[in-house]
């Protein structure tokens, strides 16, 4: 059994990462190597994400869409960060991605979300959306058919 955990405790790969005393958000992002080719290509991954906000924040399908998946991307981070954890070694230097999963957290998801909070105020806060897209656009076009359906 001891033998086993050594064996165990020996194939936790020991990098410059790993060694490194986190202490804050800051010191994490610090630690992050971004000249790393991934990295640099997820980077441009959210500048892309936050262009395409902005330039279809007029085009109300559009956003729905592209809400829609970056809200799928949030969701499946946790097996993407699993898989990740499995094959660092193929694409990366340092093992970043941890069992509770905070680096695909700060530099994945959090982006992503805060995209998807871009949209929802854009959404709320522009009246250049078709009424029937709106809450009140509801009332309005359900209050004359409840009232056909009782005249009836």
């Amino acid at each position: 059994m001891t033998q086993q955990k050594a064996q165990n405790i020996s194939s936790i790969p020991i990098d410059a990462f790993s060694n490194l005393r986190i202490t804050s958000i800051w010191t994490f992002l610090m630690s992050v190597q971004w000249s790393e080719p991934w990295l640099i290509g997820l980077l441009v991954f959210h500048v892309v994400c936050l262009c395409l906000t902005v330039v279809t924040c007029r085009y109300y399908r559009a956003q729905i869409c592209h809400f829609l998946l970056m809200v799928g991307l949030v969701y499946s981070a946790e097996y993407l960060n699993e898989l990740a954890a499995m094959n660092w070694k193929s694409f990366s230097d340092f093992q970043y991605f941890d069992s509770k999963g905070m680096f695909i957290s700060l530099v994945y998801s959090i982006p992503l979300l805060l995209n998807t909070v871009i949209i929802v105020v854009q959404a709320n806060c522009q009246p250049h959306i078709p009424q029937q897209h709106t809450t009140a656009g509801n009332i309005t076009v359900v209050t004359p058919i409840v009232t056909l359906s009782r005249e009836k």
